[in-house]
């Protein structure tokens, strides 16, 4: 939604303000929009594999979804994450297979649907605690393994916003390409009158001002959007391996929870009061 926002003031405090002094006519050049999206498209699809531009294209439409990763989520996280334990310190490991095996059915995952259908995030719990059942890890062989897998997570998950990050940088330079084509243009019509020859040089100017405008203002908010959710996606992962290592560590379930939500973002992090009367609540 911001960024709908945000593209109306751009438009507004560029166009807009060039048509109280001038004639937004003289921006209308339809071959010079026709070149630049044609560029840009053409590079996107040039310099990646089918595998990213299908990644990125996959990734926009999260644009425009507002995001469950905050406070509330984080409390049913911790909440879940402290049941889970709980069952373990009173029942055994081996208490809780049958939930790691099919989390859809599990009394305990189905309580908390948003995590339930974060998949990433369900599939990296269920398999550590798969392993932890197995008991053929010890902590440290765990941290490991959680840290070279989330650094993938990661990785992977920044391939759009490093894409569009790229594409922004680029759509200047087929700003001047498209401008430099309309100069030419210009040079082969030296003999019209003057009033002609403006005319053709403010339109090959178009292409520069185009490039500009799309990158900075179009483009590059975009991969910004789609680096701050990566980031945002990328605190589960933490929150989930900080608090099974506390437990593998000998910490009770209470006070794993709490390493847990020492690691979130203090804008999503439960205050302590607010995660225990949950947690009372929930054992209620």
């Amino acid at each position: 939604m911001l960024l709908i926002v945000g593209y109306i003031i751009i438009l507004l405090a560029s166009v807009g303000t060039y048509a109280v002094h001038g004639s937004l006519a003289a921006l209308f050049v339809p071959l010079e929009y026709l070149a630049i999206i044609g560029l840009t498209i053409g590079g996107f699809v040039a310099g990646n594999s089918m595998k990213n531009i299908k990644a990125t294209l996959g990734a926009l439409p999260g644009l425009f979804k507002p995001s469950h990763y905050n406070k509330v989520f984080y409390v049913e996280v911790l909440a879940m994450l402290f049941e889970i334990l709980a069952k373990v310190r009173k029942e055994g490991l081996m208490s809780i297979e049958n939930d790691v095996e099919n989390p859809e059915a599990s009394p305990i995952f189905t309580k908390y649907p948003v995590f339930l259908h974060d998949h990433h995030a369900m599939e990296f719990l269920c398999d550590y605690l798969r392993m932890m059942v197995g008991g053929n890890l010890n902590a440290f062989e765990l941290e490991s393994l959680m840290d070279v897998e989330i650094e993938t997570h990661h990785s992977e998950a920044h391939v759009a916003a490093h894409i569009m990050a790229k594409v922004g940088d680029a759509t200047p330079a087929f700003g001047i390409v498209v401008a430099v084509m309309g100069v030419v243009n210009v040079m082969g019509s030296v003999g019209e009158p003057p009033a002609v020859l403006g005319k053709m040089i403010g339109g090959a100017l178009v292409g520069t001002f185009l490039g500009i405008l799309v990158s900075y203002g179009f483009v590059s908010p975009v991969a910004s959007q789609l680096e701050q959710k990566c980031e945002e996606g990328g605190k589960i992962f933490q929150c989930i391996k900080t608090v099974l290592l506390a437990s593998m560590s000998g910490y009770a379930p209470q006070v794993a929870v709490e390493f847990g939500r020492k690691v979130l973002y203090s804008t999503d992090r439960p205050g302590f009061a607010e995660l225990e009367a949950e947690i009372k609540n929930r054992k209620k």
